[in-house]
């Protein structure tokens, strides 16, 4: 048998079209030729449990092999097998039956992706690593003659007998120049681990040493030989296409271990196992991730059909659980997707709808099983849920029942727990109510303790995601605002009818303004005489909670960065009703006041950690000459 030909195309030459399309990300070839080679042993495997095919079907694998000397590497499996003509047919004509269509419509395509798998590239991707490739097959169809196809990237093919003596395929890729990276076994190891990690079918890549019993010596102890096994490269049943009631907690803790070697457990996970109306396996884990925002991401995979395709699954899963670690797998993803495909496929966005439910269900029923448990685990799980609760509007209404807001003194209540626990001494003069927060409760603590003196009750904001939930909050919850605990004196940050009684007239508020614009140099502060409880301190800074708020936003990006350029601006309030103030005013000497008014004004700094460097020295040595 020989034959040679030209493959049918209405074009000059296919390959440089396929070389320059997929340069950016040629080690796919070779998860292209694994995935295609265990697909023909699983298909051999089926036709066997039919009765189709009745020989033996030996240790079914697929072998990866390479030769630097001569330049090639060998994909290798005891699948089906082709005879010559099913080489014509599934190799020349399907491979290209669309290849007028291909040429124009992805003549001048960006991305990768978009080409190979469409119109049956697979194979073809053999080409951006070889200048010449090889078949070596023999078909499992009863009197079938080895078949061999070699092509030199041209679109002239030559179909001869073959030299395969068992069942199955053998592709031969000699790499080219460009490619010689390839002919090296960490390099080949790297790219198995990453996208066949997982296969249904062994992946044999070389041999390992393995200690293995060798009987005993005189002493009665046990020996051991090395020797060479084959080395298996993946797991061919991860936990993932099991069922949930095969597998013990140790299960999916062991595999958490297998896909992130050097994590923290998991706090807990959730087992994804649906067929209607899209096929989706997978398990994702919650873990342990604080404050740490942003280095978490991109740590789930995804495949298809046990095949590895990207980390990159911002459109398959909601953006707030794209902290989230672990695996999904789906067939009806193609295993060669490209970013537009995602975005617009109707599969992906009821996958995308089905996990944001599954994840919902979890949290409340963990919330309401084991409460305890669940608050223990808040400072961790309370990232997930606030980002999805101001992010995806379908869980804002499930996790307003199991979101959770945390005290200064570290007590826990839902939202509408909290408000049956402050409306009746945080509601202001008119009718709404006052949250108020923290975002450091040591910095913060003076004002902390002033607000628990008048029966307050402060919340603590400090993860990266509050200033947003915060807004998102005061949105929702109806007559409710929330304030820092530091915006303004305690006795004014809840708007009450004003009772205070006031021990300065007028004239005096005026002469104890000008003695403190006198002694405060700083500017961007704003200076005002307030009648307060004679307990508060003598003098209090605060900045206004709309600025601080937007401060704090800028930060965080989100188009408020004209507000991070703008001053900080600071109140100043004096407070009139203290001792201290009657004393500057009784002074006779100008300089006792202003020393007197400077030392107080330090303080306030010093309660907000506001006082520094030789500000700090100055202010100690002060206070060491006024004792």
């Amino acid at each position: 048998m020989q034959e040679k030909g030209t493959i049918s195309i209405h074009t000059e030459n296919i390959f440089p079209i396929i070389k320059k399309f997929l340069y950016s990300d040629n080690e796919i070839f070779l998860r292209e030729l694994v995935a295609n080679a265990v697909d023909a042993t699983q298909k051999i495997k089926r036709l066997s449990s039919l009765g189709e095919y009745k020989g033996d079907l030996g240790e079914l694998k697929v072998s990866v092999s390479f030769d630097e000397k001569k330049k090639t590497i060998t994909i290798s499996d005891n699948g089906l097998g082709m005879t010559g003509e099913e080489i014509k047919k599934y190799i020349n004509q399907i491979a290209f039956s669309g290849a007028t269509e291909f040429v124009e419509k992805f003549k001048d395509a960006k991305d990768a992706n978009e080409i190979i798998g469409k119109f049956g590239l697979g194979f073809y991707s053999a080409f951006m690593v070889a200048d010449q490739v090889e078949i070596q097959t023999l078909s499992f169809q009863d009197g079938a003659e080895p078949a061999r196809w070699i092509c030199d990237g041209s679109t002239e093919f030559e179909i001869s007998s073959g030299t395969r003596s068992t069942r199955g395929t053998d592709i031969i890729l000699h790499v080219n120049k460009e490619s010689k990276e390839f002919l090296n076994k960490a390099k080949l190891g790297e790219i198995l681990d990453k996208y066949c990690k997982f296969l249904p079918v062994s992946v044999q890549f070389g041999t390992k040493s393995e200690q293995q019993a060798d009987g005993v010596d005189e002493e009665g102890k046990p020996k051991y030989k090395s020797v060479e096994v084959d080395n298996i490269i993946n797991n061919t049943s991860p936990i993932w296409t099991k069922s949930p009631s095969e597998l013990k907690d140790e299960d999916y803790l062991a595999f958490y271990k297998e896909l992130y070697p050097f994590s923290e457990d998991p706090l807990f996970w959730i087992h994804l196992n649906v067929d209607y109306p899209f096929n989706l396996t997978g398990v994702l884990y919650f873990p342990k991730v604080k404050n740490e925002f942003e280095i978490q991401r991109n740590k789930i995979k995804l495949f298809s059909r046990q095949v590895f395709i990207t980390d990159e699954v911002k459109d398959v899963v909601p953006e707030f659980l794209m902290l989230l670690h672990g695996v999904i797998d789906s067939p009806d993803i193609p295993l060669n997707v490209s970013r537009s495909f995602l975005q617009a496929d109707s599969a992906v966005k009821k996958i995308n709808s089905y996990i944001t439910k599954k994840v919902a269900d979890k949290l409340a029923s963990l919330f309401k099983n084991d409460r305890k448990s669940y608050e223990e685990k808040w400072s961790d799980i309370g990232l997930f849920v606030k980002y999805g609760m101001i992010s995806e509007e379908k869980f804002y209404d499930k996790g307003k029942d199991f979101v959770l807001l945390t005290n200064t003194k570290n007590e826990y209540f839902t939202l509408d727990e909290y408000k049956e626990k402050v409306k009746s001494i945080q509601t202001d003069k008119d009718d709404a109510l006052v949250y108020l927060y923290a975002t450091d409760a040591d910095k913060q603590d003076t004002f902390i303790q002033s607000a628990n003196k008048k029966g307050y009750d402060v919340l603590l904001m400090n993860s990266p995601i509050d200033t947003h939930f915060i807004s998102q909050l005061e949105q929702k919850l109806e007559k409710t605002s929330l304030k820092r605990v530091d915006a303004d004196v305690a006795d004014k940050i809840i708007s009450k009818e004003d009772t205070t009684v006031h021990v300065l007239n007028d004239e005096e508020k005026g002469k104890v303004k000008s003695i403190f614009e006198k002694a405060i140099i700083k500017p961007n502060m704003r200076v005002e005489v307030e009648s307060l409880n004679p307990d508060e301190l003598p003098v209090i800074v605060t900045m206004d909670e709309f600025m601080r708020r937007m401060k704090d936003m800028s930060k965080m990006g989100g188009g408020m960065g004209f507000y991070g350029n703008l001053p900080d601006n600071y109140n100043v309030a004096i407070n009139g009703n203290h001792k201290l103030i009657g004393k500057i005013l009784q002074s006779s000497d100008e300089t006792e006041q202003l020393q007197l008014a400077k030392q107080a004004f330090d303080l306030a700094l010093l309660s907000q950690g506001m006082l520094t460097g030789a500000e700090l020295t100055e202010f100690v040595n002060r206070s060491v000459s006024l004792i």
